[in-house]
């Protein structure tokens, strides 16, 4: 062998050894002397619960704190992330549209990324079962809440009406988050709400065991109608017989959900946390149903946002 072919195999083999210490060198930690923040949701929703035990996972196998903070929903999560308020954050895939356009709830381009699509959330329209309204036109003209400013339900329910052909100014809206707008039915101070989450959501599973619900069902022509003006975000869906304790068969929508993280953030942190999303997925299941739908086949769809550099190598190393 030559000397010049030996210098040679010798250079490249630094090249390489070089490249591989860079890659297993420890990531910038820096992140991990401060508190940091998983944008949640309602105190009686999934995404509260969902963020909650997921902060605790991370804080165990990351040695740094983490914890969840009650919101207003997707649009308020979506704010919260952007402007470095919260690392981590839940929302729905049209109010992500919405906040990477700047349109609809967001004067302006919010720059976040995806670390995951998690699952479908379900719109729920709930009213008591003995109620008179028995469609969405019966809506007009009585106390709905259409969801808390700032969420992602507001966005929902908006489209669903006027898609419906239903005024919303003609409804009484308190804009009410969801544990506000179950005390204000079982009150009667309102006569249904809007919801969209996971199945079951905890509060109305709750409300269903002392009050006799219905929830209204939306037909396949006002998905459509929908879909028409939001470029399909949303899909039909019926809704389990038997959930909420509900026997008739009820059609609604779905609008996948996303965990989303600023465009900047560490790509260690995104990394390993999202390697724990999925670690922790069993345990978190046990309490929060929704969390056994994570599918690393599916999460990787998150269109119309790019996944966060650090995710996608989570995603490349355990592909197969």
């Amino acid at each position: 062998m030559s000397v010049l072919l030996r210098r040679l195999i010798a250079l490249v083999l630094g090249v390489l050894c070089a490249a591989a210490l860079a890659a297993c060198a420890p990531s910038d930690r820096g992140w991990a002397d401060h508190p940091q923040t998983i944008a949640g949701g309602g105190t009686t929703g999934v995404y509260y619960a969902y963020g909650m035990h997921f902060a605790a996972a991370l804080s165990e196998q990351l040695g740094a704190r983490f914890s969840a903070q009650s919101t207003n929903g997707s649009v308020d999560n979506l704010e919260r992330v952007g402007s470095g308020a919260a690392v981590l954050g839940f929302a729905q895939g049209d109010a992500v549209a919405d906040a990477v356009s700047g349109t609809g709830a967001f004067d302006r381009a919010i720059p976040i990324v995806a670390v995951a699509r998690l699952y479908d959330e379900y719109v729920h329209i709930v009213v008591r079962a003995g109620s008179a309204v028995h469609s969405i036109q019966d809506l007009a003209g009585r106390a709905i809440s259409l969801g808390a400013q700032g969420s992602g339900v507001e966005v929902v329910s908006h489209r669903i009406l006027i898609a419906a052909g239903v005024q919303a100014a003609t409804i009484r809206n308190p804009q009410l988050g969801l544990a506000a707008s179950i005390a204000a039915l079982q009150r009667g101070d309102i006569d249904g709400f809007f919801w969209v989450g996971g199945l079951p959501t905890p509060g109305i599973e709750k409300l269903a065991a002392s009050t006799p619900i219905r929830l209204l069902s939306i037909p396949p022509t006002v998905v459509d109608a929908v879909n028409a003006a939001h470029a399909g975000a949303y899909r039909q869906a019926d809704l389990p017989i038997g959930i909420y304790g509900i026997t008739a068969s009820t059609v609604t929508m779905t609008v996948p959900n996303y965990l989303v993280t600023r465009a900047d953030a560490p790509e260690g942190l995104i990394h390993d946390a999202t390697r724990v999303l999925f670690d922790a997925r069993a345990t978190i299941a046990k309490d929060v149903p929704a969390a056994a739908l994570l599918d690393r086949r599916q999460a990787i769809f998150t269109d119309p946002i790019a996944l966060h550099p650090g995710a996608m190598r989570y995603y490349r190393e355990t592909h197969g």
